[in-house]
């Protein structure tokens, strides 16, 4: 792909090459040792990296940009940064500073996140979410794509004119029916997090079809997070992922989606056995492969893949490396 901006709808998505579709999530490590793994990464193949944000780590755009000017092509993608603590000409700003150390090589996700972190952590007060995100892609959009910003609205007033321009994919998280059906309105992409998969296929992607269809936009791509495991201890696997994941269950917007998934958490937040196994594949090398063939064949259009480790987790990773490199 080339180094100019590309913004990918679900059939380009679906028409390229197994190993452009299947991006490496990468946890937040120190700085320098995230970028190492970034360049391991692109050493082995991987075309795609994704990383997150949360209020306790290092900031990811800016580490991005220290990737990025020790790598070649490798995208980058953030998933997602929380939109309640910076100011979406801020966000523009830094993803406008990225672009031009790497063109055409970052994918801007972005979302709400969650009450306990914006109000819990940050002290903010989180009120109608989609609402607030749908006034921040129009103020980053207008800023990234027109150079320009005159946004009047009930969450943000802004007027400013930037000094560049440029048209990156700006995607949003999805984890409910009404979010994946803002994304099918306005966004470049949607980002899934710990979403079953039949959940994505029976109920995400037609909420998503469905809303481009009524506003007249081709379907953006729906970028599916699944976590996997090499090792053939399915039982061992099961334990890895629980410990991985289990703080979700207890967050309110997380139980909501499971419950629409049919697998609804108790009043702990525990998350069953059944859920836990929906979310992550497992295997030899050679098994997983094929599952992760399958899931670009059921109509997702990426994977973003994230390592559970179960015995060795830099050797796990570098053998994941390998596996997406060589897809």
């Amino acid at each position: 792909m080339s180094n100019t901006p590309v913004i990918l709808t679900s059939e380009d998505a679906q028409a390229l090459p197994a190993r452009e579709r299947v991006g490496l999530a990468v946890a937040r490590l120190d700085t320098a040792t995230m970028i190492k793994t970034f360049v391991a990464a692109e050493a082995a193949g991987v075309r795609q990296v994704w990383s997150t944000q949360s209020p306790l780590q290092a900031d990811t755009l800016t580490a991005f940009a220290a990737a990025a000017v020790q790598t070649r092509e490798l995208r980058l993608g953030t998933a997602i940064i929380p939109t309640y603590p910076r100011h979406p000409l801020t966000m523009a700003s830094q993803a406008l500073a990225l672009n031009d150390l790497a063109p055409g090589r970052l994918r801007l996700g972005i979302g709400s996140s969650h009450r306990p972190v914006i109000e819990g952590i940050y002290g903010m007060e989180m009120t109608k979410p989609l609402e607030h995100l749908r006034e921040y892609i129009e103020i980053v959009r207008a800023a990234l794509w027109k150079g320009q910003v005159d946004h009047q609205g009930n969450f943000f007033q802004v007027k400013a004119t930037l000094p560049g321009l440029a048209q990156i994919p700006i995607l949003t998280s999805v984890l409910r029916q009404n979010a994946f059906k803002l994304a099918g309105e306005i966004a470049d992409g949607a980002l899934s997090w710990l979403c079953p998969v039949p959940y994505l296929l029976k109920t995400g992607l037609p909420a998503l079809r469905a809303a481009a269809q009524e506003y007249g936009r081709s379907v953006p791509p729906l970028v599916a997070h699944v976590l996997m495991s090499t090792s053939d201890d399915r039982p061992a696997v099961i334990k890895a992922t629980r410990a991985h994941t289990q703080s979700y269950g207890k967050l309110p917007f997380y139980a909501s989606m499971f419950a629409d998934a049919g697998y609804p958490v108790d009043a702990e937040g525990t998350m069953s056995d059944e859920l836990i196994g929906s979310l992550v594949i497992s295997g030899n090398s050679t098994a997983v492969t094929e599952q992760l063939k399958e899931l670009l064949a059921s109509g997702l259009d990426e994977l973003l893949v994230m390592l559970v480790p179960v015995q060795q987790a830099e050797s796990e990773m570098h053998q994941l490396m390998h596996l997406i490199g060589h897809i």
